[in-house]
């Protein structure tokens, strides 16, 4: 990880390569998912079962893409009884969190005018859930949990399974949180059988989950045929540290980050150079244990970056511009410099809040906007599985009382029609 003081030559270019970040994707790859799209969306089961046969080596029929019951079943005696308590732990937690986030239906009625807003959930969600490289339970959590919160009556999930084997925690997550349509299929071939639908893999309102850039790719691509959560690039954390702040879990908590994959965008603004030499000495002794040390370090030298500031307040205005995933703060008095903090997908605060939290056990979701997006972007909710429609009705009296304003609008716009539709009542009604 390279430190780069705020005096330096260097410093206004490496900050601006930071907050421009935001990559989303290129023309060889836009082409290249395009294409399998398109071949799904024209021969549907077929060409799903021929792609994850070349991409995840599993041949399979038609009738065997969906995860049996007794697949699901079997894979609890695979399992550790302790880690299914510890599921069911962080389901509670979940649930109890977003249950707070929902919202009701409500209406008005004042002067014979009725305006209503109905809140509805979504009919079928697509839930993606990465098995490739590594296994995520946690995402089906997050991503069921809020889901079903909102009342979506059908949940489809997705799953890549190289080779035929699949992770037993994935399938117990899901059953957990009542999620029992499961196929296996995986990457682009997943995303365009979700957004067009085969005969076998319902067509769904939406696609949420995180993937490879081939799915975030795919996703973005499909977008506007259905609904996705967000387009989701590497994981990002931004730590905010005055001097007191101790080293090593400060060390912890970038390594934990850079572990992820090779693209992860680590971050770290301190108001103490000795600070950041100190967290580097942590770092050096705790990678060398560390089983995904080499991909760690991968994205520590590539993606890694220490800014010295001159003050927290520095800190606060580079960490709102560049708009990070997550963002912890190791200061004195944290609670202080939450307001100012506007523009982060998930906020931590104090030395003993790892971010880690966050992931699995406190309760908030950890689908988070990436690569700056937490400037418009929110966190997975239960509102991203609900959609709004107004309602309104207005007593004859109301229109008589209210239309002229109507006439007056329409007419500026020379949209005489819209005009005429309130004037032919009132005429009638004279």
């Amino acid at each position: 990880m390279k430190t780069i003081h705020f005096d330096d030559r260097r410093f206004q270019s490496a900050y601006k390569k930071v907050v421009n970040r935001l990559s989303l994707g290129d023309d060889g790859l836009d082409t290249l998912v395009q294409g399998i799209l398109k071949d799904v969306k024209k021969r549907g089961d077929r060409a799903v079962i021929e792609y994850t046969d070349q991409f995840d080596r599993i041949k399979l029929k038609p009738s065997e893409l969906r995860v049996t019951k007794e697949e699901i079943k079997a894979a609890y005696t695979k399992a550790d009884k302790k880690v299914i308590d510890s599921f069911k732990f962080a389901a509670d937690r979940i649930t109890q969190f977003h249950e707070k986030q929902k919202q009701k239906s409500w209406f008005t009625r004042e002067k014979g005018v009725y305006l209503a807003q109905r809140v509805h959930p979504l009919e079928t969600v697509g839930l993606y859930v990465p098995g490739g490289k590594a296994a995520y339970p946690s995402s089906v959590l997050m991503n069921a949990i809020p889901a079903t919160v909102a009342g979506v009556p059908r949940l489809v999930m997705t799953t890549p399974m190289p080779e035929g084997h699949c992770n037993p925690y994935i399938l117990i997550a899901a059953d957990l949180v009542g999620v029992h349509e499961i196929y296996r299929v995986g990457g682009i071939q997943a995303i365009a059988a979700l957004a067009y639908g085969t005969k076998n893999i319902p067509k769904v309102d939406k696609i949420v989950g995180p993937g490879n850039k081939y799915v975030a790719a795919a996703k973005r691509l499909v977008y506007g045929q259905v609904d996705i959560d967000m387009i989701a690039g590497p994981s990002e954390l931004l730590i905010i540290a005055d001097e007191k702040a101790n080293p090593a879990y400060l060390a912890s908590d970038l390594i934990s980050q850079a572990e992820h994959d090779e693209e992860a965008v680590v971050i770290f603004l301190a108001t103490s150079a000795d600070l950041v030499e100190k967290v580097k000495e942590h770092m050096t002794a705790q990678l060398k244990v560390l089983p995904r040390k080499k991909i760690a370090q991968t994205a520590l030298k590539k993606y890694g970056v220490a800014f010295v500031v001159p003050d927290l307040e520095t800190a606060i205005e580079m960490s709102n511009a560049i708009a990070p995933e997550h963002l912890s703060v190791f200061t004195e008095k944290p609670f202080q410099w939450v307001k100012k903090l506007t523009k982060a997908g998930s906020i931590f605060l104090g030395e003993d809040t790892p971010q880690s939290l966050g992931d699995y056990i406190a309760g908030p979701n950890h689908v988070l906007p990436t690569g700056g997006t937490a400037r418009f972007f929110s966190p997975l909710s239960v509102d991203d599985y609900v959609k709004k429609s107004s309602v309104i009705s207005y007593t004859r009296k109301a229109l008589k009382r209210d239309g002229e304003h109507l006439i007056r609008i329409a007419e500026v716009e020379s949209l005489t029609a819209h005009a005429n539709m309130v004037r032919i009542r009132l005429e009638d009604h004279a």
